[in-house]
């Protein structure tokens, strides 16, 4: 019968072979301290962390996850240790939580190899502190007990490993953090619950993630995470701190499932991401559920079953619960996989130190025995994994001929039915997400409108995914070729006259590749050259900026200059930095920075090597914008296990007028709308 202990209870323990499991609901540290009599620790190697996962007797997570399972092997651990105390703490880099008052409260229980609970300890209580010693063991007259402990450290780990004496607790601290910075895109959250009839229970945006991950608009939060889409620098996570790097990770999900809480931000405040015309009141359920699925057979998926006001709203959440599914699965693999290695280096390095296996054929039979242990874990995470992706692979070809032109690829049969639409959508897809493990399935990858942040066409020498070298001239046309794919997308689905794209080519060498936007008749003017041109377009869209913000700090949004064009702006930069002098490039940083918010939006198409000259004068800049490739690449990550989400662009099919069919409606209706 399991013992429910209170701070400060103890309880015996029946056996020596233990597992020590946490739940804490978001990703947390979990290590040990070997102590003496008198509880002092006599240095580092008397600490299991992940960095030093394993010492005598113990053996905690090798990375910061929602779950763990601590093992313990009381007759191994060394005479000399008397105390095990067990430690949990949150970690620093990322978004997430800073202290344990803010999470729900950690639950640990200690249990038998077979499951079985011995004692279990919630730790209630918790407010500042970011680090706690949650149990400990220690010995009595010849046995072991466990103490529920519960002693929280508002300083963190440094703090808790100080007050056990250890001299070098800052420094040790510091290379704890360290190791579970580099090992968090495995973490494992506890993933949301999922109803019997494939419903997704979908928790608000993490706090790891708000541009949306890695990404668009800046992961991941729904991301976590925003959306699958939140930006990164606050996603995007799992991100480096600059959101960005030149090689580094973005997380692909900005915003999150709708109605979720989101941050946003106008003058300084924090970002609204909540659509303008959605009601506060809670969705409606979803539509009726498909028939019944044959008895021993999956539920047969439908599209548009998650909650939402409107089928898009639907579409939209189902899309970010394929996202998180996806992510989940894959995590639980690697995650089983890690174990399986585990296990075969442990149960080897048992081998190689037992002296008895060295002789005759023990030690091969033992290695052969680790091995298959090994191949059957790995296979049986695998038929898992197979099981879970095939059901989303049903789910994707029900879900993508369903979505509309917003979300839809350019080969989806919904656009040969366009029109210019009356309302502003939900959001915009920017191309497609995937996993290695999982790669026959493409996740849409959807950004929340109006856009939050600016977008960079990354068009810097690359090798992709599969292999392939691209030349940086090469990389320059379909860098340009993909930001006009995108504005052609923003133009088909904003309203007639709400949204207006400029064209900055101050050398003219993307003339062909600007040819369906100049030639559709859909620019406000054509493509600025020369340095003259511009400064003019960068003065004239500084100034909008600018007055926008003077009326709205007045409090008078209506006194605006007659003539003033209040649709959405768009700027799309071709082959920066060339033609651009220091005044042109402090412009560019004001309307990456200010212009959002505003509705003056970015697009630059640009390699970031060739900027190097500027030094740091342009890293606030870079950081700002959501990095998008023109050819398939793994930088984005999602803010929540931090995966590296392989991006690939949403290009025309070859050969297709579908981009010029929809460009001359959208020029149509824009001439109508101007009558």
């Amino acid at each position: 019968m399991t013992a429910e202990l209170t701070r400060g209870q103890n309880h015996p323990l029946p056996r020596a072979r233990l597992e020590i499991r946490v739940s804490a609901g978001t990703p947390v540290v979990a290590g040990a301290t070997l102590g003496d009599e008198n509880g002092t620790i006599h240095g580092v190697e008397w600490v299991a962390h992940p960095g030093a996962p394993v010492l005598p007797g113990l053996e905690v997570s090798r990375q910061a996850a929602a779950d763990h399972r601590l093992a313990v092997d009381l007759d191994a651990v060394p005479d000399a240790v008397h105390r095990v105390s067990v430690l949990l703490a949150l970690p620093v880099a990322g978004q997430g939580p800073a202290r344990f008052g803010a999470v729900a409260a950690p639950f640990t229980a200690v249990t038998g190899l077979d499951g079985e609970e011995v004692a279990s300890y919630t730790l209630t209580g918790l407010e500042s502190e970011s680090a706690v010693v949650a149990l400990e063991l220690y010995r009595r007259q010849g046995g072991w007990k466990v103490r529920a402990v519960g002693q929280g450290y508002a300083g963190g780990l440094a703090e808790l490993l100080a007050d056990q004496r250890l001299p070098e607790a800052h420094q040790l601290a510091g290379g704890i953090h360290e190791a579970v910075a580099r090992g968090l895109a495995r973490s494992v959250p506890a993933p949301p619950a999922r109803t019997a009839d494939g419903d997704r229970s979908r928790p608000a945006a993490p706090a790891h993630g708000t541009d949306h991950g890695t990404a668009p608009q800046g992961a991941t939060g729904r991301v976590p995470s925003a959306s699958p889409y939140d930006p990164p620098a606050a996603a995007s996570g799992a991100q480096p701190a600059d959101g960005q790097g030149e090689h580094g990770t973005q997380r692909p999900y900005p915003g999150g499932p709708a109605g979720a809480d989101r941050p946003s931000a106008p003058a300084g405040g924090a970002i609204d991401y909540s659509h303008p015309r959605r009601q506060s009141a809670a969705p409606p359920p979803p539509p009726p559920a498909a028939p019944p699925a044959e008895p021993g057979r999956p539920a047969r998926p439908v599209a548009g079953d998650a909650t939402g006001w409107s089928m898009e709203e639907r579409l939209y959440n189902q899309v970010w619960g394929m996202f998180e599914d996806l992510a989940r699965t894959t995590a639980a693999y690697r995650s089983a996989v890690d174990f399986a290695d585990s296990r075969r280096e442990k149960e080897l390095d048992q081998v190689l130190s037992d002296p008895r296996s060295r002789i005759g054929g023990q030690g091969d039979a033992a290695r052969e025995a680790a091995r298959e242990r090994y191949e059957q874990l790995v296979s049986r995470a695998g038929e898992v994994l197979d099981r879970d992706v095939a059901q989303l692979l049903a789910e994707a070809e029900v879900v993508e001929p369903a979505l509309p032109a917003a979300y839809a690829r350019w080969d989806n049969p919904v656009w040969h039915a366009y029109r210019v639409p009356m309302e502003i959508p939900m959001a915009l897809r920017l191309g497609d997400l995937h996993l290695p493990e999982a790669d026959r399935i493409r996740v849409p990858m959807l950004v929340r409108l109006p856009l939050e942040r600016g977008l960079w066409i990354d068009s810097g020498r690359s090798a992709s995914s599969d292999g392939a070298v691209t030349d940086s001239h090469e990389m320059r046309r379909l860098g340009l070729e993909t930001a006009v794919a995108h504005a052609a997308r923003l133009l088909a689905v904003y309203p007639a006259g709400e949204f207006t794209v400029h064209v900055i080519d101050p050398a003219g060498a993307g003339t062909q590749a600007l040819a369906p936007l100049a030639q559709g008749g859909v620019l406000a003017a054509p493509p600025a050259r020369g340095a003259a041109g511009t400064a003019d377009v960068l003065g004239r869209l500084t100034e909008r900026v600018d007055l926008v913000q003077m009326a709205l700090r007045g409090g008078a949004p209506d006194a605006l200059p007659p003539g003033l064009d209040t649709s959405q702006q768009l700027l799309i930069v071709n082959d920066f930095p060339h033609g651009f002098d220091d005044r042109a490039v402090n412009q560019l940083r004001y309307l990456a920075d200010e212009g959002p918010a505003v509705g003056v939006h970015l697009m630059m198409v640009a390699d970031r090597e060739e900027s190097a000259g500027y030094g740091p004068l342009l890293d606030p800049l870079w950081r700002s914008l959501l990095r998008l490739t023109p050819v398939p690449d793994d930088h984005l990550a999602d803010p929540w296990v931090g995966h590296a989400w392989t991006y690939e662009p949403p290009l025309v099919p070859p050969g297709s007028q579908v981009l010029q069919q929809v460009l001359a409606q959208v020029a149509a209706a824009r001439i109508s709308w101007h009558r």
